[in-house]
């Protein structure tokens, strides 16, 4: 899985913001009670970047969008944990070039396998890598494209997801969450029925939000 110009400078700038923010959190809740317990429950706003290439040769791509997302987390033991992401389909619109062709919408559930590093009082960083499957649905197109070329795409998507980001502990389980995923999503693309190219979605996900454990 690659990264881009564009999201290595989003990417840079984003860990710089939540290290600012997460050091500016820490002395306030530097004696706050460390949450426990197995499950993790988060409720996060997430903005969705897409890399967009593609080898049709059409310059395909979708906008991007912020949205909400919620997810689950169990603590096999302190350190590791695993995390279902889950969010409702998001639809987008699908252009060529600057000009819109179609939309389509895409449920994109995510399942990593996490490291918490619980040296640092105040601080939970993780990391973490997974798989995510993605379903692709309602899609359409413009009737001059759909007349032209009967267009098609694939409809199931899987890909690695790699994770990293910080949870900062409040009060009686409660805590602030800042959280960084890069995923692969991509699909082939037919043209009456034929083989034409794949294009990748591959989104950078940037996310905050706030959680329990219990």
């Amino acid at each position: 899985m690659s990264f881009n110009n564009k999201e290595f400078a989003t990417m840079r700038k984003t860990l710089i913001a939540l290290a600012a923010v997460a050091a500016a959190l820490a002395p306030q809740f530097a004696a706050a009670q460390q949450d426990s317990g197995q499950w993790l429950l988060r409720a996060r706003a997430l903005y969705l970047q897409s890399d967009n290439s593609d080898s049709t040769g059409l310059d395909l791509k979708i906008n991007d969008k912020a949205f909400p997302e919620f997810d689950v987390s169990y603590f096999f033991t302190p350190n590791i944990a695993t995390e279902l992401v889950l969010t409702y389909p998001q639809r987008h619109t699908i252009r060529s070039g600057d000009t819109i062709i179609g939309s389509l919408k895409h449920l994109p559930p995510t399942l990593t396998l996490q490291y918490h590093f619980t040296d640092l009082k105040a601080l939970r960083p993780y990391v973490g890598a997974g798989l995510n499957y993605t379903r692709f649905s309602s899609v359409s197109f413009e009737p001059a494209v759909d007349a032209a070329l009967s267009p098609s795409i694939k409809k199931n998507s899987f890909g690695w997801a790699l994770q990293a980001g910080v949870d900062v502990p409040v009060k009686d389980g409660w805590l602030v969450n800042f959280d960084l995923k890069k995923v692969q999503i991509e699909t082939d693309v037919s043209s009456a029925g034929t083989k034409v190219g794949t294009f990748k979605v591959n989104p950078l996900l940037v996310s905050v939000g706030v959680g329990k454990r219990f």
